[in-house]
């Protein structure tokens, strides 16, 4: 029975066991030729093969009808008749959905080829659309190029018409200059021609008058030898009848003499009392030749600028260090030494010298400044160049602005710069006998401490001073370059005071991008490693200037 469930419509019986060839034309065509591929030699072994083929095997057909025979005697057989129709519908309804989903791949398959077929036109509208771009790029550098070549040829043609107008120019200033040489060549022949016409008349004339002229001089001088001799004649016969009317009378003579006294003791004691004076004021009231800038008052100066002075008492003491920025550890010694020197004068004690080193541009002279101001002293800055340059008179100097410095009431901070100028080392072959004598007074007049002024010394080279400097210091202070903490604080400070506060003050504003403040300020503090304090002021300084000069050029539309 296997065998008949087994059976499909899409499959071929197989009759090989019944005898019947599986193709029912037996080889042949339709026109009765032999199958492709055949000869006419083999036609007697395909006769043979045709024989055995359809030779009928009745065993088969049998066994076919034994077969039927037991299933329609059996009771399942309706069943079985069912299953093989229910098997049939599944094998149905498998090939159509098996037909569906083949319909299906050929849906997708289209719709990929659409797909496809999409994004092969949308790449060939990217081409063109970058062709056409590439294309309007090289037009445009074709017309940018067109335009630069148009512009340099209309400049060579304005510089050839500038040069040939610069020619004619010349040309015509050259003719004129050799029409004015020519000019003044003529001008001068005639001159010369009718000065030497005058010069022959006037000799000629003088040649006829001769006689005359001679006679006229005679004449004249014989007048004025007759005048001077009378005017003798009469001066001494005045003269000596005076003297002999003063002789005579004793009282015009004692008169006389005491007047004569009287004035030459009224000239030499105006001349002694105005140097006196002159001393005095100098010592009291003006300032010495050596010092360059001070705090301390002169009348001159009080009555010169009133506001200025009044503003200056009535200022009151401010934070040494505000404004200065400096390393934490110099930070806290100068402090010690404000409040030391800010208290010497109230316990009546002495005041202690200083000397500060270090690279120039470091906040020395602003130190002391700031310390005299907030120790409520006046100061006084002199540089030992100006020593060296005067010379023989350098000790008189020298003791002129010691002198002035013990007459101050507040005391006076007394600070010298570029001290190692006169105050190197005695041994050392440099120095002169004028230096030496200037070393000497300067060592003698600070021998000893003083209640009245305080002595700063500023070097960049301490290693150069003589060694009887010091005794006469009592703290020595270096200054360095600033490190990195403190040149990004000066940076923040000074780009605060020179940059932003312009950009938001005042009539004329200039706009600031917007940046990353402090990753800015870092950078800048790294790549300024080596400058000192006065140099990063100059740095902050030219960047306002460059502000401005941008901000002048753009309101001018260059």
């Amino acid at each position: 029975m296997s065998w008949l469930f087994g059976l499909r419509k899409d499959t071929t019986p197989d009759f090989s066991n019944l005898g019947i060839p599986s193709d029912p034309t037996g080889g042949q065509t339709v026109e009765g030729q032999p199958a492709a591929g055949g000869s006419s030699s083999d036609s007697g072994s395909n006769d043979d093969r045709k024989a055995s083929s359809y030779r009928f095997d009745s065993t088969a057909l049998e066994r076919a009808a034994k077969a039927a025979r037991e299933l329609e005697q059996s009771a399942n057989a309706k069943e079985y008749l069912d299953l093989a129709k229910m098997q049939e519908v599944n094998y149905q309804l498998d090939k159509q959905a098996k037909m569906k989903e083949f319909e299906a791949h050929i849906e997708n398959a289209k719709a990929e080829q659409i797909r496809v077929q999409q994004e092969e036109r949308r790449k060939t509208i990217a081409e063109e659309t970058k062709h056409n771009q590439m294309r309007a790029q090289y037009q445009d550098q074709l017309a940018r190029k067109r335009y630069e070549d148009q512009l340099v040829q209309q400049q060579k043609a304005n510089e050839d018409n500038l040069r040939k107008q610069e020619e004619s120019i010349a040309k015509q200033e050259a003719m004129r200059r050799a029409t004015l040489e020519r000019e003044m060549e003529i001008r001068n022949q005639t001159d010369m021609k009718r000065i030497e016409a005058e010069m022959r008349a006037k000799a000629k004339v003088d040649r006829e008058n001769q006689d005359l002229y001679l006679e006229q001089i005679r004449l004249k001088a014989s007048e004025s030898r007759v005048t001077v001799l009378e005017s003798i004649k009469t001066a001494g016969s005045i003269l000596g009848t005076g003297f002999n009317a003063f002789i005579s009378d004793w009282t015009k003579v004692t008169t006389s003499v005491a007047a004569v006294t009287m004035l030459a003791m009224g000239y030499y004691t105006v001349k002694r009392g105005t140097g006196v004076a002159a001393r005095y004021i100098e010592a009291h009231l003006g300032k010495p030749s050596l010092v360059q800038e001070t705090s301390r008052l002169t009348l001159a100066e009080a009555l010169k600028h009133p506001i200025k002075t009044q503003q200056r008492l009535t200022t009151k003491p401010k934070d040494v260090l505000q404004g200065v920025i400096l390393n934490p550890a110099l930070e806290e010694r100068l402090s010690k030494i404000t409040v030391a020197t800010r208290n010497t004068k109230k316990n009546k004690g002495m005041y202690r010298n200083l000397l500060l080193y270090g690279p120039p541009g470091t906040g020395k002279t602003l130190f002391v400044k700031r310390l005299a101001q907030h120790c409520s002293m006046n100061y006084a800055i002199m540089s030992g160049g100006d020593v060296v340059a005067m010379g023989r008179e350098g000790v008189t100097a020298i003791n002129k602005v010691f002198d002035w410095a013990n007459k101050s009431r507040r005391g006076l901070l007394l600070f010298v710069d570029e001290a190692e100028a006169f105050l190197r080392k005695r041994s050392s072959e440099a120095i002169g006998e004028n230096v030496r004598a200037a070393l000497n007074a300067f060592l003698y007049r600070t021998g000893d401490q003083s209640d009245r002024f305080m002595l700063v010394l500023a070097s960049n080279t301490p290693e150069q001073l003589d060694w009887a400097m010091n005794d006469r210091m009592d703290e020595v202070v270096e200054f360095r370059l600033p490190g990195l903490a403190e040149r990004e604080r000066m940076i923040r400070l000074y780009f605060d005071k020179f940059v932003l506060l312009p950009a938001t003050e005042g009539k004329r504003r200039f706009k600031v991008e917007q940046f990353d403040y402090s990753k800015v300020c870092s950078d800048t503090a790294k790549l300024i490693e080596g400058l000192s304090g006065r140099e990063i002021v100059k740095l902050a300084s030219a960047w306002q200037v460059i502000a401005f000069c941008k901000m002048l050029m753009t309101l001018l539309n260059f």
